[in-house]
């Protein structure tokens, strides 16, 4: 690892990093035959002797924007892009490829299990992708974009519609409504316990006062005799 700065690391680009790695691939040796005349036709399979295939250990990997194809000792495929000349399909089935060596002519490559040969393809675009995306940011950071001017010109207003309601409407919906508190009856308070003691009614008797039916009813006191004194001649 490089470190360019306290807190910030950043991966040393000449340090070779594994993409993918499987124990066992095949390779097949193409027949001129089985070579077409113009690529673009696309490449087949059948007739590569698929059942005796070279097995070869296979190893995926990159060192900066580098991508290499390594099989066994022998073979090694410098990849620049994919989909590309120097990894192709077949028309005919997905666990096989036509690769571009460095050295000597087109080879078939192939795996057991189509697990394999899908984990190969998304480690070829996945890396890619990848450099793409960083070319990307890097061409941003040298060239920003350009920022929208949003200021107004010399001469230039704006106007903006407010929905304010007029005087008279809020006036209105302030007020009272018309006619409220017409023909409400009105209850009066219920008399005090002296007033009902000595007989005192509010105008229109009990039936005016709803609370005269619900005060207690309380009686006069009786009038003691006064003390009087017998005196005996």
């Amino acid at each position: 690892m490089a470190y360019t700065s306290v807190g910030s690391i950043e991966p040393d680009p000449m340090i070779e990093r594994i993409l993918l790695l499987k124990q066992e691939a095949y390779v097949y040796k193409i027949p001129p035959a089985q070579v077409p005349a113009d690529e673009s036709t696309g490449w087949i399979a059948k007739g590569w002797n698929l059942d005796k295939p070279e097995i070869v250990k296979l190893k995926l990997v990159s060192k900066g924007t580098n991508c290499t194809l390594k099989l066994g000792e022998k073979y090694v495929v410098n990849i620049d892009t994919f989909p590309g000349p120097m990894v192709q399909t077949v028309s005919d089935s997905s666990r096989y490829f036509v690769i571009n060596p460095t050295e000597g002519p087109h080879l078939g490559l192939g795996f057991a299990d189509r697990s394999d040969s899908f984990d190969f393809n998304m480690a070829l675009s996945d890396h890619f992708k990848g450099l793409r995306v960083d070319f990307e940011i890097a061409k941003e950071e040298e060239e920003p974009r350009e920022l929208l001017d949003l200021s107004l010109k010399a001469g230039e207003t704006i106007k903006v519609n407010i929905n304010i309601p007029l005087k008279n409407k809020r006036e209105r919906s302030k007020s009272p409504a018309v006619g409220a508190g017409k023909n409400k009856p009105v209850v009066l308070p219920p008399p005090s316990a002296a007033a009902m003691a000595a007989g005192i009614l509010p105008p229109g008797g009990a039936a005016a006062n709803p609370f005269a039916s619900q005060a207690p009813k309380l009686s006069a006191p009786p009038i003691k005799p006064a003390n009087q004194t017998w005196i005996k001649f």
